[in-house]
Parts: C-alpha cells; sequence; structure tokens
C-alpha cells in the first residue's frame, strides 16, 4: 500500500516482561523484580483514577486499600451507572469445577486463539492464571453466582471453548460484579482514602517533563473546567464503540479520555479492532439512538436458524424442521452455535444478504429455546435467563417463550485501546490505561465473557502491582495550576469549547455523530475492503470539515451543557474513525473481527497473513495535516502455534 496516508517509524517492543523465564513463572517473577512502596511513603503518593467501571472501581478500590491518595473521577451521578452494569451473560475463569478438560492453559490457547493470533502471549498467559483469583475475590464480596443444586458455583460455556467455564449471576453478571466492585470502592471513599469527582469529564491530559502528572476536568454540572494533579494517572474510561453511533453501548460512553492522551503522546494501538456481537435485537427504526445486547449464554440453549428458502415470511412456528437452516451447526459441527463472536456475526450477514434474513427488513435470524423448553421444561429456562426473556419481550413486544427470538449483529467491543507494556503503562511515563481502554489482552476478536475477566483482573491484581514499580521513584516536584504545562492544557480546552459554542451552525451534533455512525458501519463494520475504506476516507475529512464549521451547539460554557459534551466527543469520534480506517486499509488481511473482502478463504473464513502483519499497529498522532506514524511491535508465539483457526 502507498504510503500517503501514514508514515513508518521506528519498531516499538514491550521490555517489562521477563523473558527469561518460561511463561508461567513471568508475572511472579515480574512482580518479585518489581521495586515497592513502604506503606509510610504510599501515603505521600497520589493517584488518579478516571473511570469507575470494573477495571477503574476495582483499582481505585484496591490502590485506596494499599494506603495510596486515590482521586477516582466518574461522568455518571454514581459509580454504579458505569457501563459494566449492563454486561450479562458471565466472567471467564480457569477453575474448571466441571472437570471437563479446562486449565490455565487451556484458557491461554483458547483466547489466543479466539483472538485470531494477534494479542500478546505473556499478557494473556497473566490473564488467565489472574482469573482464578478473581472469582474467589467476588465470592468474598458477596457477589451472588449461580450455584447448583449442592451449593457449588455453577458454569456454562460461551463461544469459542469446549468446555464450561463462565461463572454468572443469571443475566445481571456486570451488574452484581459492578456492586462488588462498588462496595469496595465506596468503603475506601468512607475511610478517606479515596477522594470523589461525580459527574466530572477528563477533557486533557497534564503531561510535565514527559510524565503524566495529572488531568483537566469539567464539571459537568456547574460547567467548571480545573486541573488535578498526582503522580500517576490511571485510565479506566472504556471503549469507543459510539464511533459507529448505534452499539450496544450506553449513549455516554466515548473515546475521549484515551483520545486527548493519544494527543498527549500516547501510542494507539489496532485502533481498527472492533467487535460485531451476534446476539442484539434488530434496529427498529430511524428514530433509535442504541442497541440492545442479548446475552450470548442464550446460544448455551438457544439453536440459531433462517429458512432454507429465500422469502419465507411464514410464522416461525409454521416452518417444519426440514425447511430451517441451522447454518452454524451445519458449517461448525464441533462448536455450533458456540462458535467465536466474529464468526457468528459474519455468517448472520450472510444468510441475511442470501435473503433469507427474517424480520420486517429482514436482517435478522432466529434465536429458538422449543427444543430446550421441550428437553429441559420452561421453568429451567426461566431460571437461567428470565430476566433476559423479560427484557426481549418488554423491548419488541413478543413472547421469547412462544415465539423465536429475533437476533442480528451490532457493534459492541473494541479490541483496540491506548498500547501498554506488560506493567499496563503507555508509552507516556505515568500514564496507565485497564480494562477495555488499552489493546493488551484480545487480539483482533474477544472471547464472550472476557471483557469482565480483563476489566477485573487489571483492576484488582495487575496494576496494583506493576504501578508500584513507578511510583518508587516519586513523590515527584509538586506541581500546581500555575505550572505552564497546566495552564497549557487548561487553556486548550477551554478555547475547544469557546470554538464549538461559537459556531453556530445549522447542524445538530447527533446528525453528525448519526452520519458518521452510519459511514463506519457500511465501510468499516462487519466486511471493509480497499474500495469501501477509501471511500470512508474520502468521506470524513469533509464530516470534520463540515462540523467545525457548521455544527449548532447551544447553551454556555460555564453552565450545565449536555449538548458541549456531545460536541467535545463526536468532534474526537471524527478523528478517531479516520485513524480507524487507516489502521483498516493498511492491514491487508483478515483476522477476527477485522474482515478485509479481499482476503478469505474459498470458504469464506478470514484468512490472516502471518508473514506480513503479525504485530500489533501502535499509531503515533501527528499534528493536523500531517500522517499519522506507524510503529510495529512483533508479535511472537512461543507457546501457541500458529495456525488457521477452525472451529469445524
Amino acid at each position: 500500500m502507498a504510503l500517503e496516508l501514514f508514515t513508518v517509524g521506528e519498531p516499538i517492543a514491550d521490555t517489562k516482561a521477563p523473558m527469561d523465564v518460561p511463561i508461567g513463572e513471568r508475572w511472579s517473577e515480574r512482580r518479585f523484580r518489581a521495586r515497592l512502596v513502604n506503606p509510610a511513603n504510599r501515603r505521600k503518593l497520589t493517584i488518579i483514577v478516571v473511570g469507575t467501571g470494573l477495571a477503574g472501581g476495582a483499582a481505585a478500590a484496591t490502590l485506596g486499600e494499599a494506603g495510596y491518595k486515590v482521586k477516582s473521577f466518574w461522568y455518571q451521578d454514581s459509580p454504579r451507572r458505569a457501563h459494566s452494569v449492563a454486561a450479562q451473560g458471565g466472567i471467564n475463569a480457569a477453575k474448571n469445577y466441571r472437570n471437563d478438560g479446562d486449565s490455565v492453559h487451556r484458557l491461554f490457547y483458547d483466547t489466543v486463539k479466539g483472538g485470531d493470533f494477534r494479542a500478546r502471549e505473556n499478557n494473556v498467559h497473566r490473564l488467565a492464571e489472574v482469573s482464578v483469583n478473581i472469582i474467589d475475590q467476588c465470592v468474598a464480596q458477596g457477589v451472588p453466582f449461580a450455584r447448583e443444586y449442592g451449593g457449588l458455583l455453577d458454569n456454562r460455556s460461551f463461544g469459542g471453548t469446549q468446555v464450561s467455564r463462565t461463572f454468572y449471576a443469571r443475566g445481571q453478571t456486570g451488574q452484581q460484579l459492578l456492586y462488588g466492585a462498588y462496595q469496595a470502592l465506596e468503603r475506601q471513599m468512607a475511610a478517606g482514602n479515596v477522594e470523589q469527582f461525580p459527574r466530572t469529564e477528563m477533557l486533557d491530559l497534564i503531561v510535565v517533563d514527559g510524565r503524566a502528572r495529572g488531568i483537566v476536568a469539567r464539571d459537568l454540572i456547574t460547567g467548571e473546567i480545573s486541573t488535578h494533579f498526582a503522580d500517576a494517572v490511571v485510565l479506566g474510561t472504556g471503549g469507543y464503540s459510539n464511533v459507529f453511533y448505534l452499539s450496544t453501548n450506553a449513549k455516554g460512553s466515548n473515546a475521549t479520555a484515551i483520545w486527548r492522551a493519544h494527543k498527549r503522546g500516547a501510542l494507539f494501538a489496532n485502533p481498527c479492532y472492533t467487535q460485531i456481537h451476534p446476539t442484539c435485537i434488530p434496529v427498529h427504526g430511524e428514530y433509535q439512538s442504541k442497541l440492545t445486547l442479548m446475552s450470548e449464554s442464550l446460544r448455551n440453549d438457544g439453536r440459531v436458524w433462517v429458512p432454507k428458502e429465500r422469502g419465507d415470511t411464514r410464522d416461525p412456528r409454521q416452518i417444519p424442521e426440514e425447511e430451517r437452516d441451522y447454518y452454524l451447526e451445519r458449517i461448525y459441527p464441533s462448536f455450533g452455535n458456540l462458535v467465536p463472536r466474529d464468526i457468528a456475526s459474519r455468517q448472520a450477514k450472510n444468510v441475511c444478504d442470501e435473503g433469507r434474513g427474517v424480520g420486517p427488513n429482514g436482517l435478522g435470524v432466529y434465536l429458538d429455546f422449543a427444543e430446550a423448553m421441550q428437553r429441559l421444561g420452561r421453568p429451567a429456562i426461566e431460571a437461567k435467563y428470565g430476566n433476559l426473556f423479560d427484557m426481549y419481550a418488554q423491548i419488541t413486544g413478543e413472547d421469547p417463550y412462544e415465539v423465536p427470538m429475533r437476533i442480528y449483529p451490532a457493534v459492541h467491543y473494541t479490541m483496540g485501546g491506548l498500547w501498554v507494556d506488560y506493567d499496563l503503562q503507555s508509552t507516556i511515563p505515568g500514564l496507565f490505561v485497564i480494562g477495555e481502554a488499552n489493546f493488551s489482552d484480545h487480539g483482533a476478536n474477544r472471547l464472550g465473557a472476557s471483557a469482565l475477566m480483563q476489566g477485573l483482573a487489571d483492576g484488582y491484581f495487575v496494576l496494583p502491582n506493576t504501578i508500584n514499580d513507578y511510583l518508587a521513584s516519586g513523590p515527584f516536584d509538586k506541581i500546581d495550576p500555575n505550572h505552564p504545562a497546566a495552564v497549557e492544557a487548561l487553556e486548550g480546552v477551554r478555547q475547544q469549547s469557546e470554538r464549538l459554542l461559537s459556531i453556530n451552525g445549522t447542524r445538530t451534533t447527533a446528525s453528525f455523530h448519526r452520519e458518521l455512525g452510519r459511514l463506519m458501519f457500511d465501510l468499516c463494520g462487519m466486511e471493509r475492503s480497499e474500495e469501501s475504506l477509501r471511500k470512508a476516507l474520502d468521506r470524513i475529512p469533509e464530516i470534520r470539515q463540515e462540523f467545525w464549521t457548521n455544527v449548532k451547539v447551544p447553551g454556555e460554557l460555564g453552565r450545565f451543557n449536555q449538548s458541549l459534551e456531545h460536541a467535545g466527543r463526536v468532534a474526537d469520534f471524527i478523528e478517531l474513525a479516520e485513524l480507524m480506517c487507516v489502521d483498516a486499509l493498511h492491514r491487508n488481511e483478515s483476522c477476527g473481527g477485522h474482515f478485509r473482502a479481499e482476503s478469505q478463504t474459498p470458504e469464506g473464513e478470514a484468512l490472516r497473513d502471518d508473514e506480513n502483519y503479525a504485530y500489533v499497529a501502535a499509531w503515533e498522532w501527528t499534528p493536523e495535516g500531517a500522517p499519522p506514524v506507524l510503529h510495529k511491535e512483533a508479535l511472537e508465539f512461543e507457546y501457541v502455534h500458529l495456525a488457521q483457526r477452525s472451529y469445524k
């Protein structure tokens, strides 16, 4: 590919993982070699944690418990409103309670394979190791996991695995886990170890002498813009799926914190790796502003099918078995309905493209529980999935106990994020990035029930160990609001806000967001091609130009102004969307959720190019008008053999 859209810089590498010991010993060896901070000195050190989802909430609580002075920032009215609360199906852990062959190594292998061999082995193995501790931690906090008749914790299966390793609390697992972290955080707030900043949004990173030393934030109630300082900054602010406008994320979920940090020097890794979830309620109107996820756990007992004939609009209950195509079971006999999300999503798109989709617009497939209810009985299905069935019925007006659910893929999760090393530190010293906000663990596709695992692993167990090594060099020089770097960052935020308010154009921020989202889904969504990506890269600069000359943002700066909040986030989404398309265009292969039409097997599966693209693409921000700089981190596979993924 010609380099008109980017330039290539120096390679990058993770130097923190101890490579002189076997992979199973690297995490314990890293903890041993890392410097410590004694308890008396921790009281002299301050850490800013942005975000209170599973990663951010767990980190703030754990660091407060360790004795550090923590400042916790979140834009919701309560930490309990973080988007982690919406996760449904479960959390993975290699406990092997079912004695069905699971192990730390198998979870490690499944995760690397599920990510289509585009994840870092060291980070994934650590995640698998730590997973076994997470469940014990959460049980001790009182998280009400489902249990078997004898009282033992229950497990179920998720896509991409052939064992039962997913712990769950009906369809409310994220909520229950978040409440556990929230209680721990509230305890530290009450003890005075964590200072809280609710309804406050980070708008810039303060970098002093090359180190992250604070943030610029806006009080979303009063509109006041202020600076806050610390010895280290932790971002646990989630992913960027709302760049697509319609996604399963909460409407407030945004990329501003990580994007502004990227513009301060943090490399952004693999932005094109976005996940389409196969089990969502189909779009049902232009008026929608978000989509609703139906848990992947439903694919344990629900069977996915479409009519064999095109244009068959009969009531699904009137279509006999011999005229149904259980296409996942047919194509993937080993994994069936539990293939990974990227594969299930593409196959749903394929059958709909063939004209065999169901529902009013033909963009849907059936998820049918009739056989499971006949085999297990309705009470058993209600016990497992009752709240999910109720939610579906309330949204669609259809009873899934009587009529098969209709589902269709939707944007859900992002595997890309800020580049971090083994210590979860970005390329800006002192800036640590955890959970979905970093890129580190999932490669090109996240297996179901692994997001909660990574968030809690990073927050409870990884970051509290690795951040010590950095803070052992502190405390650093005191910074106050008069420092030139703080003044410059504060003034930059104020100027951008005033510029947005002064444009006074004719288009709403939502109209730009909607247009950008539709363009991204159509041209950089489930399937990408050189043609579609170049078309997107022609149009996105035009959208950006029109946004900055014709957007209308009502209200004032120094007061409550949700229109201004949205405008700032959409401005960042527009810039991020362009980088996503550049990344997708440069990676001329298919892998996981990144499916290039030009790179597929004769059977239509993703075709990787390991010789040319077995690397992490870490992008450096350049001033507007200059192409971004690509830094490559070579991926080496010592313990998992590179192979074409097969779930047949």
